[in-house]
């Protein structure tokens, strides 16, 4: 996809931070949205629908996290990648974020090569992305009383409908798709996040913790020093 092609929606309540951003990535070529606070955000995200929003944590009306949820709950936003930048380094906003629906979590002050770079790494699988699971011919996947509907992103245990976020979705049907093969973090990381997505190292268990609550505790098994499998 075309540079021109992309709409990036920044999100802050700091005018210099939205000139900062949007001078350096109109320069690359993306369409470029401003909002000033949460409220503003979904607004226009609803209007455009963005394919990356990067949002501040602290701001007036509704802040990022609960921003990020309420987009997390918008059907027709459901591919849109969601990034914090805030200079806010504490392990508990970054956990925060990620348990909100967020793909990537970026700290300020950042270079603008830098910056560019890790817009670019998560845009790199917003058409192309796909996981190799070797099951791609099978739309319903059925595991003991968990049921997965990959067309329509539906995923059912017990009968009952459960909400996961995008990418809670890719992480069970990663685990899903080899039951009892144990994959490493790295392997995790590669197939749902990307190569090129810089990550914090809690994030998997963030994903996992999350994971379990919603499916049950008994399915994903830590394999302690090397990572998780589906049983």
């Amino acid at each position: 996809m075309e540079n021109n092609n992309i709409k990036i929606l920044l999100v802050d309540d700091e005018a210099d931070i939205l000139e900062f951003l949007s001078y350096n990535l109109k320069k690359q070529g993306y369409q470029i949205f401003t909002a000033k606070n949460g409220k503003q955000a979904l607004i226009k995200a609803k209007e455009i629908i963005p394919h990356l929003v990067l949002l501040d944590i602290m701001m007036p009306e509704i802040d990022g996290i609960e921003a990020c949820e309420q987009i997390r709950k918008i059907d027709t936003l459901n591919n849109t990648l969601i990034a914090f930048l805030t200079a806010r380094g504490e392990d508990y906003s970054q956990i925060a974020g990620f348990e909100a629906g967020a793909d990537d979590y970026i700290s300020k002050p950042i270079k603008p090569k830098v910056l560019v770079s890790r817009i670019k790494a998560l845009l790199k699988r917003h058409n192309d992305y796909k996981l190799d699971l070797r099951i791609d011919n099978q739309k319903i996947i059925k595991n003991g009383n968990i049921l997965i509907d990959k067309n329509n992103y539906k995923v059912t245990v017990n009968n009952e409908i459960v909400n996961l976020t995008k990418k809670e979705f890719y992480l069970l049907l990663l685990l899903i798709s080899k039951p009892e093969k144990v994959f490493t973090r790295d392997e995790i990381f590669s197939s749902v996040w990307g190569e090129n997505v810089v990550v914090g190292d809690r994030t998997i268990d963030v994903h996992i913790k999350k994971l379990r609550e919603k499916i049950g505790d008994e399915h994903i098994v830590t394999i302690k020093g090397f990572g998780y499998k589906f049983v």
